[in-house]
């Protein structure tokens, strides 16, 4: 029986560094059907700083534990789906931004031996977002082209690994010039600035109006940019706005060129799907990360104790890759 464990939390909504808190806990023995998983990473992504301040889409009871993703080791088990020293990833927002987590055995997902720790803390987001980007909305044939903006993000990177592999080509439009050569080393086959002069240079390789999907992740004119380089009934889509600006479609792309705007927003996806569908996008994501085909970067990790210094590195100019919890 685990008597100490440890855990942030925030009895009540604002500012990360303000509002969350180190706090002692006991960890819940599992009972029928439940899992005692002792947490080994948790990334600090937007939508748990976005729920701390009280701005997400979902928002808790409090006080609440936040983190929607990460990945641990049964330590106790209710359930004979699983066993004690298992690997597992939490397929639902589990308060992973703890040493320990209690949760249903159908909230896990069980994961291959030998997988990265610290990869598959962040396999339920960012790597599902692109395959979903790739998968859900048309079908895909080998040489057809994507457009995406924020082409540096998690996301973006995902797209550009997993489009790769599967012969589909992209442009991905970065905001800053040194992101260019690294995402080509990475698969791509061409960025450009996301401005005017990069959509000309884009424009000029689809040889006008040629992709069958764009995503978007900024707003505004950026998402205009890419929804012009659709293809006569291709597909828009939007999954995040980390420019805070609307999305604002002109007439004639809906009236005379049919273009789809569509969202998608994965947590929905994997409540909603078929469970033997979420588990086989999953074991195929999986596989990639253990194979090495598909990476995320990742910056630091900091334990919970740390939790402010962890907030400040988000900050950093230099910062390149994710940020993550590391409890144990």
């Amino acid at each position: 029986m685990i008597s100490e464990g440890s855990q942030l939390w925030f009895q009540s909504t604002g500012k990360p560094n303000e509002v969350l808190e180190f706090h002692p806990f006991s960890p819940r023995q599992p009972e029928d059907g439940e899992v005692l998983v002792r947490i080994a990473a948790a990334p600090i992504n937007p939508a748990d700083l976005n729920t701390i301040e009280g701005t997400y889409g979902i928002k808790p009871s409090l006080p609440a534990v936040p983190g929607i993703e990460g990945c641990g080791v049964v330590v106790a088990s209710a359930s004979d789906d699983f066993n004690p020293g298992e690997s597992v990833m939490f397929l639902r927002r589990a308060a992973t931004w703890s040493s320990h987590a209690t949760v249903a055995a159908e909230s896990l997902f069980k994961l291959p031996p030998g997988i990265n720790p610290v990869q598959a803390a962040m396999l339920k987001v960012n790597p599902a977002t692109a395959w979903q980007l790739l998968h859900s909305f048309e079908t895909l044939h080998r040489g057809d082209w994507i457009v995406q903006n924020l082409g540096n993000s998690a996301v973006g990177r995902c797209v550009i690994q997993l489009a790769r592999d599967l012969g589909i080509r992209t442009i991905s439009f970065v905001r800053r010039a040194e992101a260019m050569e690294e995402l080509l080393a990475l698969g791509a086959d061409h960025v450009f600035l996301d401005d005017e002069v990069g959509y000309a240079a884009a424009k000029d390789v689809l040889h006008g109006s040629n992709a069958a999907l764009a995503f978007n992740a900024v707003g505004g004119e950026s998402a205009l940019r890419v929804m012009k380089l659709l293809r006569e009934g291709g597909t828009h889509i939007t999954y995040g706005a980390m420019g805070r600006k609307p999305l604002t479609m002109p007439n004639g792309l809906l009236i005379f060129r049919d273009i789809r705007v569509r969202g998608l927003w994965v947590t929905r996806w994997v409540e909603h799907a078929p469970t033997a569908e979420v588990i086989a996008v999953y074991q195929e994501l999986a596989r990639r990360v253990t194979e090495g085909r598909l990476t995320q970067q990742v910056d630091s990790t900091f334990s919970l104790e740390l939790f402010q210094e962890a907030l400040l590195r988000l900050d950093a100019p230099e910062r390149a890759g994710k940020v993550l919890f590391a409890p144990q």
